[in-house]
């Protein structure tokens, strides 16, 4: 097969690297134009472009892919397939209908759960138990095409945005090695998505910001979710401090006020959160770099009886 692969950040650039290391025939690859990151607004290429780049592929950054020259070079190279991963952009029926066999998203939750763009963090951050890894054909809704493969696995307690995503990254990967295997034999079998349908809207600084300290569970799971990049964040002493490392301690500290820091330990700080107490292991003030809150302690950058979040 004759295959064009759609897709920007990391994430898809792994899915890249598989397919060409497993000897899948890319004839060409679509990414969003390279844009300024940074305080120096300095130009970098996307991660799927520098992939690319190493393996001597072709690479089409087109600000349009719908129309005008990205659909033309698209009807160049005449694909059987197209796979979309995390490209950005929604395609349209001048796309979709292009390739032979058409144009498979691969999409990191269980479908119709989570559609939009960040189903990590926001299964996180919702207290979900299961996620993982749905293949679908791509009509012109979002993220609301024919499934052709599903792949489930278990959130723990103990996952994080990032050990998650490393998750779902492998499993992304070898979910897509399948289904291009089933492609090329020609058995392709898709099937309705059943269920209601939620989101999962790109994160926002508002979403980061951890007020309200009265459920342990919210607090923990609104950690988990954005550990490590970028991190949750909560208001302490008029600062704006990161919270990484959460989990529960099943230790009692007697009465306390919601979001107090009722006891720094070496293994973190206990936050009183209403319905249980919460451990944070790393703590980031304005200007630091992530620390144990003891050496914050030891910095009088914190202190025992403190209060987040007011």
């Amino acid at each position: 097969m004759n295959i064009v692969f759609m897709g920007t950040p990391e994430f898809a650039a792994s899915h890249l690297k598989a397919l060409v290391e497993s000897g899948v025939k890319v004839i060409g690859v679509f990414s969003q134009p390279d844009r300024p990151k940074g305080r120096g607004r300095r130009v970098y290429p996307t991660p799927v472009k520098s992939v690319a780049e190493v393996y001597g592929l072709p690479v089409f950054q087109p600000e349009k892919v719908n129309s005008g020259e990205g659909l033309e070079k698209l009807k160049e190279l005449s694909p059987d397939l197209i796979v979309v991963v995390a490209y950005g952009k929604l395609l349209k029926s001048s796309v979709i209908d292009l390739p032979t066999l058409g144009c498979f998203n691969v999409h990191a939750s269980l479908l119709p759960k989570y559609r939009g763009a960040a189903p990590i963090q926001r299964a996180i951050e919702n207290g979900e138990t299961r996620t993982g890894i749905t293949i679908f054909k791509i009509d012109e809704g979002m993220d609301t095409g024919e499934i052709a493969l599903r792949r489930e696995i278990e959130i723990e307690i103990s996952d994080n945005f990032g050990s998650l995503y490393e998750k779902l990254e492998r499993l992304g990967r070898e979910a897509l090695l399948d289904f291009l295997k089933i492609a090329e034999a020609g058995r392709i079998e898709l099937c309705k998505q059943e269920g209601a349908p939620s989101y999962a809207p790109k994160v926002q600084a508002s979403d980061l910001v951890i007020s309200d300290f009265s459920d342990a569970v919210y607090v923990l799971n609104k950690v988990r979710a954005y550990d490590p990049q970028p991190g949750a964040r909560t208001s302490l002493d008029g600062k704006m401090v990161k919270l990484f490392g959460a989990a529960f301690s099943d230790r009692s500290y007697g009465k306390s006020r919601d979001g107090e820091i009722v006891k720094v330990e070496d293994h973190g700080m206990v936050l009183s959160c209403g319905t249980g107490n919460v451990i944070i292991s790393l703590v980031q003030l304005p200007g630091k770099r992530p620390m144990s809150p003891k050496d914050a302690v030891s910095g009088w950058l914190i202190r025992e009886g403190m209060i987040l979040g007011g």
